[in-house]
């Protein structure tokens, strides 16, 4: 650790990954995060969806003439892509995101 502290201190790079089972169901209670436990009268205690529709609805009106910004997309690794496909299905099933109609 001496020598890990010596490379730190001249300039180079550590890392520390962080290595989790991800077999294993990660369950998130309210009442455990910090935030949501000191606000737990505005946070309802089913968080698995979205809230009820409202009476008006968030939009962002692009100025006249402009377009959104398009850019290309950034690479990642065959697993990664993956598994941002089945996070992305999820979300799509569970009415959480939309498809974009974007030009």
């Amino acid at each position: 650790s001496i020598k890990v502290k010596k490379l730190l201190e001249k300039g180079c790079m550590g890392y520390l990954p962080n290595i989790m089972d991800t077999r294993e169901k990660l369950e998130v209670k309210p009442k455990k995060v910090l935030v949501i436990s000191e606000f737990l009268d505005v946070f309802p205690e089913d968080l698995s969806r979205l809230p009820p529709n409202r009476e008006i609805e968030f939009v962002i009106d692009l100025l006249p003439g402009t377009a959104p910004i398009s850019k290309a997309p950034y690479r990642m690794a065959p697993v990664e892509l993956k598994e941002l496909k089945v996070q992305l299905q999820g979300l799509l099933d569970k009415g959480f995101i939309r498809p974009s109609f974007s030009p």
